[in-house]
This record gives structure tokens, C-alpha cells and sequence, in this order.
């Protein structure tokens, strides 16, 4: 019986490891051992990162948020327990668009914020 060889299917698995770590330097990119690590870690990096992501946003929005604020004579957590007596609900995602964005829209309800904290 002829000795069956696997020429094509691993030039292709191999080919779809090249392709992950495309843009990797020195052996990274041209040693099948050294992509296959090389990739198997780049993906596990990159599922972390998009979790991570979210959490890096709500950081940001926050801190627009709290710089908006102080404007207004309030602080971030006086602002969010002023929305909540007042009972606005906005995510912090609009409340840091409206921030950047619309100065007066953000203006207005910081001033119903404060008032329903008084």
C-alpha cells in the first residue's frame, strides 16, 4: 500500500497560522513552532483586551463625566446620586457624549440633579 502524504493539508494549516501572526517579527512570523506559540498567544491576549475594552470605556466616560461636573459645582457622585432622587435615567456612556457635546443639555441636568439633592 503508497504511503499517503499530507502535503496539502498541512501547507494550509500551517498558511492559517502564517496568516494570524502576520506582522510579527524574526521567527515569529517564519518558524511553524514559534508562529503556532506566537499566535495561540496573541489570541488569548486579544479575547482578554475585548473584555477589558468595556471596563477602559467606563473609566473614560466617568471621568468626563466627573470634569463636566465640577463645572457645575457638583462632583461625579453627587451628580449620579442627584440623577437617581431626580429620577433621570442615563447610562454613562450619554451622560459623557452629552458632556462633550452638548454643554447647555449637560448644564440643565446637572441643575435638576442639584436641585433634587437639596
Amino acid at each position: 500500500m503508497a504511503r499517503v502524504r499530507s502535503r496539502v493539508q498541512t501547507r494550509n494549516r500551517h498558511r492559517k497560522i502564517f496568516e494570524i501572526t502576520k506582522g510579527h517579527r524574526g521567527k515569529r512570523r517564519t518558524n511553524i513552532k514559534v508562529a503556532h506559540q506566537s499566535a495561540m498567544h496573541a489570541l488569548k491576549y486579544a479575547t482578554e483586551h475585548r473584555r477589558d475594552r468595556k471596563g477602559d470605556f467606563r473609566r473614560l466616560w466617568i471621568i468626563r463625566i466627573n470634569a463636566a461636573a465640577r463645572l457645575h459645582g457638583l462632583t461625579y457622585g453627587q451628580l449620579i446620586d442627584g440623577l437617581k432622587k431626580a429620577g433621570i435615567e442615563l447610562n454613562r456612556k450619554v451622560l459623557a457624549d452629552l458632556a462633550v457635546r452638548d454643554e447647555d443639555g449637560f448644564g440643565r441636568i446637572a441643575a435638576t440633579a442639584k436641585a433634587a439633592l437639596a
